[in-house]
């Protein structure tokens, strides 16, 4: 008499080698996706920073078409009599950047948008920081970690704004 453990002609599964091989390759690719993943989401949700600027400029030439000088207020309603603005939100609609506005006068302005600190965007170091800045008739773009964003810093062609 045969036992019963001693022929299995219809055994399935897998033996704990082939699951430790499956799992070791299954890292070994998530390892090189994920950085590249979390990049590409940083990128793309730059768009939502590079969309308030635009909204921004837009405004700001809504506004020099009627005055004398572009507005010097981001939040303010255009209504309010003591100090006059854009009636724009701070903040982009996801809450990834805050917006600011700054330099304003009868030939530009400088619009900045930084990434709030804790949140995602706050790991995309390179692009930490953006802003455009609107100066006798020319548009100039800067994009850095820790840029103050003064006049040099936008004197080089920067990779966060691809054309």
């Amino acid at each position: 008499m045969t036992h019963p453990r001693a022929h299995r002609p219809g055994s399935r599964g897998f033996t704990l080698i082939e699951l430790m091989i499956a799992l070791a390759v299954v890292a070994l690719l998530a390892s090189v996706a994920l950085p590249s993943f979390l990049d590409s989401l940083s990128k793309s949700r730059r768009t939502e920073a590079f969309n308030a600027i635009t909204q921004v400029q837009q405004a700001q030439e809504r506004w020099r078409s009627n005055n004398a000088s572009y507005a010097s207020n981001l939040s303010s309603p255009p209504s309010d009599p003591s100090t006059p603005g854009l009636g724009l939100p701070a903040t982009t609609a996801s809450g990834y950047y805050t917006v600011a506005l700054s330099g304003a006068g009868p030939t530009g302005y400088t619009v900045s948008a930084v990434a709030v600190s804790g949140s995602f965007q706050a790991r995309d170091t390179a692009c930490l920081k953006l802003a455009a800045r609107v100066s006798g008739g020319q548009i100039t773009y800067a994009g850095c970690e820790s840029c103050s964003l003064e006049a040099s810093d936008f004197s080089t062609a920067n990779a966060c704004w691809k054309r």
